[in-house]
């Protein structure tokens, strides 16, 4: 039986290189695409040697020729933190729109599976929480944000189009909070932001008043659900990621403990439109895909401050 081929847009980043390893170990030939705006070549550079591994340092906003047809394709290309979108908001809504599609019309063409990374902020600020796949949202969309919320619901809704019009195998994730090895220190993010603070004994930004809310789940989880939807008969969306609530002033004393930073707190000013509750129901994952998280909050952290020890530090 020959090797399956799984294309990865967006393969180099933070979750996308973790995506490439999970296939690779499943015995997948592997082509990672990425035009590194926001991927790190160092977070593939392990593979690189590997004959089924193949880099293509390209955008999906162009149309992509493989010289082997995949079998799936799993689209994460797109600047995914808010300091990335904020700053790269055309390069942002192009692939939602461009990207997407251009990926859809090669997963037709090849007639591979389909699955996309979408997004919690599908559901803005939400007004009702936890959130479920059936909730609609609460979205700006004209606020700083849209270029990221929107071209997600954009993406979303392509993605479907396509599998009601040409019965494309599509599926689509909505992805909560993850946070693990291989974040950039300078994405923008809480959980890099705050461990980064906590090492050099700075004090530690939390913005507002630190009650809004997020849910965390360790890469490991998230790229096991992923994993599982792709394989699944289902089509989505699903919700992946971790149920436990947490506010932003539990996150940073967790952090300073793990660290034993004995920095203070400085407080800024909430970014506009910045959710103030995320919680997924993950009912339809543990239903469908027999999918939860493992990785409890401390572990997962400990695990994450000794890589940034080790990369940053």
């Amino acid at each position: 039986m020959s090797e399956l081929t799984a294309l990865v847009s967006g393969g180099a980043g933070f979750l996308g290189s973790h995506l490439c390893d999970l296939l690779l170990s499943r015995g997948y030939r592997v082509v990672c695409l990425d035009n590194l705006i926001t991927g790190k070549e160092a977070n593939i550079k392990h593979n690189l040697s590997d004959r089924r591994f193949t880099f293509m340092h390209r955008d999906t906003c162009q149309p992509v020729k493989l010289k082997n047809k995949p079998d799936i394709i799993f689209h994460l290309a797109s600047p995914a933190s808010p300091i990335d979108y904020l700053k790269l908001p055309i390069e942002t809504m192009k692939a939602g729109s461009f990207g997407t599609f251009n990926m859809l019309e090669l997963a037709r063409l090849s007639k591979a599976k389909f699955l996309i990374a979408s997004t919690s902020e599908v559901y803005g600020d939400p007004l009702q929480n936890p959130q479920q796949e059936t909730y609609w949202g609460n979205v700006n969309p004209v606020g700083p944000r849209s270029v990221y919320d929107e071209s997600k619901r954009f993406s979303e809704a392509l993605t479907v189009a396509y599998n009601r019009n040409y019965s494309l195998d599509t599926k689509i994730v909505r992805i909560f909070n993850t946070y693990g090895p291989r974040m950039r220190k300078d994405d923008g993010r809480v959980v890099p932001t705050l461990i980064i603070q906590a090492l050099k004994n700075e004090p530690m930004t939390i913005f507002g008043d630190g009650l809004q809310t997020r849910s965390f789940c360790y890469v490991s989880d998230l790229i096991d659900g992923i994993w599982r939807m792709s394989q699944s008969t289902g089509h989505g969306p699903v919700n992946i990621g971790n149920p436990v609530e947490i506010n932003m002033l539990e996150m940073a004393e967790r952090i300073k403990k793990i660290t034993g930073c004995s920095g203070g707190v400085v407080y800024k000013p909430l970014p506009q439109d910045d959710p103030r509750l995320r919680q997924p129901d993950i009912s339809r994952a543990r239903t469908l895909l027999g999918w939860k998280p493992e990785v409890d909050l401390d572990s997962g952290l400990a695990k994450t401050v000794e890589w940034f020890k080790q990369n940053y530090i």
